[in-house]
């Protein structure tokens, strides 16, 4: 009998707090519900004010919604972590417009239970090897298809660890959960990025994104980047990547990223949705980062 058919019938859940932030997520929230709370011991709803139907969905699930000012994610969810009265062993960070495919949540099931990991055997996380976290590979929609290329998967992002074992990095942009001790597996199977709220929205948060991006750009250049080594894993090896590319040329960069990513990283194959998806986020998204590092001053980059 799978896993997920002995949970379904013993009507035993995982020892998991889920944290899900929000603001006006009425469009994408229920299905996050709906796919998770079979699952976890209980979820929580930091919400930022929402003006739809976000909180009434909430409350139909039985999760508990607890209202926080937004300054941005990292400050967000670190507050959550520092104030929500999490109860289990293990927390999950999820967004509004994700859910866990079935597979990984039979696969986090089998992992808390394996390998002294369990709740039960509170000895082990003490040590250096422990193992209090895992990465979980997105997989990332766009107009109802997977961007499977371009490089684009898989993404892997700590998503799931112990409590009081880790926190978000505090960033203006591209944050990272970061284990304080211990260290992290990788599981094999996905959770989806699925947003529902459509191209204009998604522009319009692109954008968003873009000022927040040169901000912590401009930031950096004064203080510099922190030890890379003690980020370890994909993380690491991301913002290599990135720091290697803000050294290039600005704009001209924007243009090879975009060529790379389409044509040799294949991005041509997730279609005309996947033309739409990397022209506009490795090309528009990037050139309108150095538009606006331009338009600050940071011309001779």
């Amino acid at each position: 009998m799978s896993l997920l058919k002995k949970m379904a019938k013993n009507t035993e859940k995982l020892p998991i707090s889920l944290i899900i932030l929000t603001y006006n997520e009425e469009l994408n929230l229920e299905n996050c519900l709906k796919n998770a709370a079979p699952w976890v011991g209980e979820i929580f709803v930091v919400d930022s004010f929402s003006t739809d139907k976000t909180l009434e969905i909430a409350e139909k699930y039985k999760a508990k919604t607890i209202q926080h000012e937004f300054k941005n994610q990292a400050r967000q969810f670190n507050w959550a972590l520092d104030n929500l009265p999490v109860k289990n062993e293990w927390i999950m960070r999820l967004d509004a417009d994700e859910y866990v495919l079935p597979e990984l949540w039979e696969e986090i099931a089998e992992k808390l239970s394996e390998k002294n990991i369990s709740i039960n055997q509170q000895y082990q996380h003490k040590s250096a090897s422990a193992i209090n976290g895992f990465y979980m590979k997105r997989r990332v929609y766009f107009m109802g298809k997977w961007m499977r290329h371009g490089g684009y998967y898989p993404t892997w992002i700590l998503r799931l660890f112990r409590k009081g074992k880790a926190m978000s990095e505090d960033r203006e942009m591209d944050e990272h959960i970061i284990l304080s001790e211990g260290r992290a597996e990788n599981l094999e199977n996905d959770f989806v990025d699925d947003n529902k709220k459509g191209l204009e929205a998604w522009t319009d948060r692109q954008n968003k994104y873009s000022s927040r991006e040169v901000r912590q750009i401009l930031d950096l250049s004064r203080s510099g980047e922190k030890d890379l080594e003690k980020l370890g894993g994909p993380v690491a090896d991301r913002r290599r990547i990135k720091e290697r590319y803000n050294n290039l040329p600005i704009f001209g960069r924007a243009f090879l990223y975009f060529f790379v990513r389409y044509f040799f990283l294949g991005g041509f194959l997730d279609g005309k949705e996947g033309m739409i998806f990397h022209f506009l986020h490795g090309f528009w998204y990037r050139f309108l980062i150095d538009a606006k590092l331009y338009e600050s001053g940071l011309k001779n980059k």
